[in-house]
Formats: C-alpha cells, sequence, structure tokens
C-alpha cells in the first residue's frame, strides 16, 4: 500500500521534517519504492514535482529536505504500485484544474471496478485507479456546479463523492485547492495538530528531532495528516474509517461520519 502525507496551516509553513520521515518510507523504513510526488501551493499556485524513482534514494527528494518550501498546504505521497506501471505519469498527487483552481489528489487503496465510472471531462493521463476516480470526482463537480459553490454545498458534495468511491475498495485519499484539505478514511489514517504551547518531537523514520518552539509563532496552526504516526513522543488520532475529514487553515473545520453526518 502507498502513504500518504497532507498538511493544513494558517501560515506558510515548512513541511520538510515530516517530509524526512515519509521519504524514508520509500526504501530504507519502507518498502514504498514504486516513485514519490508532492505539491505545495503557494496563494494562486501550486509547485509539483514527481519522481519515479524511490523516495529515500532520490536525489530530487534529497533537495527537498534541505530546501525551505513554505506553503499553507501540501500533499505528498510515495507509491507501491498495484495498478499502473512505474511510470512518471503514475506518481502522485495528479492535478486537474477547476472554476480557475489547481487541485491536487493521492490516494491509497484499490478500487474494484472504478475504471466503470463514466468520464465526460477530464481523461487519465495514466493507467492507475486513483486517476481514473479523481478524473471521475473532478467531473462530477464540473457538471453539478458551473461555478464554485459555498463551501458548506462543496463539502458536502465532496464527502458524498468520497463515500461512493469508499464503497468500492480501499479509498484512504487525500484532495486539496489551496485552500481546504479535503481526506478520506478507508482503513488507515491519522492526524496531529500542532499549536502554542510548541514542544519537541522526533521522528519513528529518522534519527531526527525538532524543537517547534523555536521555528513558530505563538498563532500559528499546523495540521499533519498521515497514513501512519511520523513522531514517537506527539500524540497523533486515528481517524474513524468511513469518516471524511476537511481542514482549513490548521483546523477540523467540518467533519462527515460513516453514516454521512456532518458535525
Amino acid at each position: 500500500m502507498c502513504e500518504l502525507l497532507a498538511m493544513s496551516a494558517n501560515v506558510p509553513t515548512d513541511i520538510r521534517f515530516s517530509f524526512s520521515a515519509l521519504s524514508s518510507r520509500g526504501g530504507v523504513t519502507g518498502k514504498h519504492t514504486d516513485g514519490w510526488g508532492i505539491s505545495f501551493y503557494e496563494q494562486n499556485g501550486c509547485r509539483t514535482l514527481h519522481d519515479p524513482s524511490p523516495s529515500a534514494h532520490s536525489e530530487l527528494a534529497k533537495f527537498l529536505k534541505a530546501y525551505p518550501i513554505k506553503s499553507r498546504l501540501v500533499i505528498a505521497h510515495v507509491r507501491k504500485a498495484n495498478r499502473g506501471r512505474i511510470a512518471l505519469e503514475n506518481t502522485h498527487p495528479f492535478q486537474r484544474e477547476l472554476w480557475g483552481r489547481n487541485w491536487s489528489f493521492a490516494h491509497n487503496g484499490q478500487l474494484k471496478g472504478v475504471k466503470g465510472l463514466p468520464l465526460r471531462f477530464h481523461t487519465p493521463i495514466g493507467t492507475t485507479d486513483s486517476e481514473h476516480a479523481f478524473c471521475w470526482l473532478m467531473d462530477g463537480l464540473r457538471a453539478r456546479f458551473a461555478k464554485r459553490p459555498s463551501e458548506a454545498v462543496l463539502d458536502r458534495a465532496i464527502a458524498d463523492a468520497f463515500a461512493h468511491l469508499r464503497t468500492l475498495g480501499v479509498f484512504n485519499a487525500l484532495l486539496g485547492d489551496g485552500r481546504s484539505l479535503y481526506t478520506s478514511c478507508s482503513k488507515r489514517l491519522c492526524f496531529i495538530r500542532r499549536a502554542a504551547p510548541f514542544g519537541r518531537a522526533r521522528l519513528i523514520d529518522e534519527d531526527l528531532e525538532v524543537d517547534f518552539a523555536k521555528e513558530t509563532s505563538p498563532g500559528d496552526k499546523v495540521v499533519i495528516v498521515a497514513t501512519r504516526p511520523l513522531t514517537r513522543d506527539e500524540v497523533w488520532t486515528d481517524v474513524k474509517p468511513g469518516t471524511t475529514l476537511i481542514f482549513r487553515d490548521g483546523d477540523l473545520a467540518r467533519r462527515f461520519d460513516p453514516q454521512h453526518k456532518a458535525a
């Protein structure tokens, strides 16, 4: 299975600490060696990098761990191929434009029969089930809404689409548009929210520790979402299977439980 990583923050934030753990799982502490990718949102722009080589040994990944790109929303993925060959076009996150914004999507799991879902506007470039699911999701939003709806309406529409995709198999997924981070849990997903007073944290996958009090301001808020906890001395919250969580600006904005009830 692949592994996911995302960040939602209220100020531009450096994700190198968390990315170091994720990249190690692409060939050192994990077997997710079939490519990796990451998307950084910067105002209305999105900077995305992909590499079909293992992240643990990628020169591009080494560069990212040394170069502080700050962002308020990040989505990253390390791949263990199940459907689709190891190739650049099959590496996540995938991207499409909708309502004048870049949307990024990463997925962990297999979806039976997903390629039977009809597509009208968006066509996959690669051969993964994941990209087909993303195109179907974007198609549905575009067909339903001529322009971007209110956040409440959009949140419900995406949560409903996520719920349908979860009926096809394992759909642990991340979706972002630079403002909101939408997350779906079928089997395994967790998150941690960091806010003042900030403390220290040490990675599970690398001998690396950071004192967040020295790296942040009192008003900073950051949420990190991952397939499995990244640090050994912090309390991570497991997401209940069948749940959609939506984060904005480092806060949990809305939750849809397995009965599709909003909170």
